[in-house]
């Protein structure tokens, strides 16, 4: 599990969710186009890497559902207001299910 929330930290997060702080938040401002797009290969590897090990299982930690499977849900569910389309990555759209199917869920606000 712990692999999972250093990749959350140091592969994931600072692609994903800067990449959509700019598209979202910020608006795409020209003075950072250039860093979205870099950021956008990254992310994508991450979720690359996130894809095949979901393949395997239901879950990132096999198929019980754990603190990483939260730590990543964050800012994968909403990947897509960063400019990450997620339909070519069937697997992490079955886990994001899987997370949501969860008892005691609560959506977050986006």
């Amino acid at each position: 599990m712990y692999q999972w929330m250093f990749f959350e930290q140091y592969s994931h997060e600072p692609y994903i969710a800067v990449a959509r702080f700019i598209q979202y938040y910020l608006g795409m401002p020209d003075d950072r186009l250039d860093e979205y797009k870099a950021i956008h290969i990254k992310g994508y590897k991450a979720l690359d890497l996130m894809e095949h090990a979901l393949k395997k299982s239901a879950f990132l930690v096999g198929e019980q559902f754990t603190l990483a499977d939260i730590a990543l849900f964050a800012y994968t569910h909403v990947a897509h207001q960063g400019g990450f389309d997620l339909k070519n990555y069937p697997s992490i759209q079955q886990w994001l299910a899987n997370v949501e199917q969860q008892n005691g869920f609560v959506a977050m606000m986006d």
